[in-house]
Parts: structure tokens; sequence; C-alpha cells
């Protein structure tokens, strides 16, 4: 029986918490586009600050939260605690620093759907190589479309300018940081090694902002100083919405919430990010754009409908360390890549 908040949460109200989470999720790369202008700071730079503000809200909550009694588990040796911190919180990292990478390289649109797109279909290949999870026919269709949807993307946008190599490969790298983050928390799981999600995100932005602290140093940690306010705001409104408050509802909704249908809501992000890169920072996507990102977002959704039939998921699914269902057997697909 769940307790507190999570157990007064309805399907319903579950359902919004999610999609208000996927909505902010879709106002990070614009907004970090913003603040590459404003302030001049790179990639790294950006996810270091992003992290460490990240890391003093997440210890601010939990100083004030109740403590919750811990789940008894056998003692878990020094080492084997310390390479479960570094992995999940080095995988985060990469996915994070990669994203705001393929944003500034590629622009806000294609740089969230390439990551949004590739994530769960990496997800699922690794899941089927190193842990042998079933991917099955709908699986099998379901890579190769969004394969062909990458493809389109390459091909078509590239020559227009709209879509830049380099910015794609970012992405890639981004999705890849992802995968390794989560199916090496179905392996966790599998295990039982596995820790409730706050505690997890919690050590992985520590994680995060202590590698991150010379890499960002070296790029540039601080921003300018002409238009400092508007950089301080950028920043204070990506730590707190699409970081804080967005973890916080996405987390309340999965209780109630199946990992699947999740999956399905949380494809608004990629469409928000286009939108929002169009309408508000003018970036321009032809029609072979447009027709790669659909193939791409539809192949998700298709990953995702073969997940739901093939693997009946529980009203409550366990959290991983990545906040996706941990499962063994068929290759669940992952509630969403965390932004």
């Amino acid at each position: 029986m769940r307790s507190g908040a999570a157990s007064r949460l309805s399907v319903g109200r579950g359902l919004v918490c999610v999609t208000v989470a996927a909505v902010a999720w879709g106002t990070a790369g614009a907004t970090a586009a913003l603040a590459f202008g404003t302030s001049g700071l790179g990639p790294l730079a950006l996810t270091f600050w992003r992290m460490a503000g990240g890391l003093v809200l997440l210890l601010a909550v939990r100083a004030v939260l109740p403590r919750r009694p811990a789940r008894t588990r056998p003692c878990e040796p020094v080492r084997r605690r310390a390479g479960r911190v570094l992995v999940t919180g080095l995988g985060l990292t990469v996915f994070q620093a990669a994203y705001f990478g393929a944003v500034d390289g590629t622009g806000t649109a294609v740089g969230t759907v390439v990551t949004q797109g590739a994530a769960p279909v990496l997800v699922a290949l690794a899941g089927r190589l190193l842990l042998g999870e079933r991917l099955g026919t709908g699986g099998v269709v379901a890579v190769t479309g969004a394969l062909a949807g990458l493809a389109v993307l390459m091909l078509g946008g590239a020559g227009s300018g709209t879509v830049r190599p380099m910015g794609v490969a970012m992405g890639l790298l981004s999705a890849a940081g992802y995968a390794v983050l989560t199916v090496y928390g179905r392996f966790l799981g599998r295990e039982g090694r596995d820790r409730d999600a706050f505690s997890t995100t919690l050590t992985s932005f520590a994680v995060g902002t202590a590698a991150l602290l010379p890499l960002a140093a070296a790029e540039g940690l601080w921003p300018r100083t002409d238009e400092l306010p508007a950089t301080l705001g950028l920043l204070a409104y990506l730590v707190v919405v699409p970081t804080a408050l967005s973890y916080g509802l996405f987390f309340a909704g999965l209780t109630v919430v199946r990992g699947t249908t999740v999956t399905v809501i949380t494809l608004l992000e990629p469409v928000t990010a286009a939108v929002v890169a169009v309408v508000l920072l003018g970036e321009r996507l032809t029609a072979t754009t447009v027709l790669g990102t659909a193939v791409l977002l539809a192949a998700v959704a298709v990953l995702a409908v073969t997940e739901a039939r093939g693997t009946p998921a529980p009203a409550t699914a366990p959290v991983g360390p990545a906040g996706s269902p941990d499962g063994a057997g068929a290759a669940q697909l992952p509630a969403r890549p965390v932004r």
C-alpha cells in the first residue's frame, strides 16, 4: 500500500502530472538555446549549472520531506555501491550534457527529436543484446521505422542546413547515455540492488556536478555580465521548472499510470520543443524534416503499444534509476529519458 500523496493521487491526476511534466521538459531545449545566446556559456557549463542548481533544490526537498521507512535490503559492499552510483551518475551526465550539445549543434527541434526518438530504440536493442529481453516482431518493425525516420532527417535536412551532422551525433550520444543508464537500472533491479528514484536522482546530480566542474571550467564556467539578469532568469527557470518541478510531477504520476502510457504521453516533449523552436526561436523545419520527425515518433509510439500488448504492467510499476519501469522478460520501453 502506498502512503502520503501517492496514495491519494487518482489515475486522472497522474495523467495530468505526466502531461505537465512532458510539456515542461519540452521547453528545456528552447531555454538552453536562449541561455547560450545571453550567457556565452557552452553545453558543458550550462549542464553544470543546471545539475548544481537541481542538486541544491533536491537537497532542500529532502530536508523538508518526511522520512519514509527504508526497504529491508542485504548490505551492499562499498565497491559495488560506489560503482552503481558512478555508472548512474555518469550516464545521466552524458545524457544531459550531450542533449544540450545537440540543441547547440543542430537546433532545439531536431536535437530533441533525435534524442527522444533514438533513446527508447537504443534501450530496446541494448536490452535484447545485454539482458536477453525479447524484442518481438513489433519491436523489430518499430526499430526499423525509427532508423528510417532518422535517415530521412539526415538525408533530407542536411542539404537545407536544418539538420547538422555534429548536432545529430550529439543527440545520438545523449540517447546512448540514457540507454546505458536505463539498461543498467534494469540489471540492478534484477539483482535487487535498485534504489528509489529520488535518492538515485539526488546522487546522480551530485556525481554529475562533480564530474562536470573541471570540464565546465575549461569551457568557460562564468556567464557574460552584460546580460546577466536575463541569464540568471533562464537558469532559474531551467533548474526549477523542467528539472525539479517536472521530476516531482513525473515520479508522482508514474506511481499510478502505466509506464507504457507514460511513454506515449511524453511524446508531447519533442512536439512541444518543435512548436516552441519554430514559434519563438524562428527555427525552420523543411517538409523532409517534418516527415522524418513524424516517422521517428510514430516508431516510438508503435514500440510502446507493442510493449503494452506483450508485457502486462502493474498499476504501480517499480521505478528504476532513470525513472523508468524496471522489468524482466519482454523488453519494456523506458518511461522517458529524464531530461
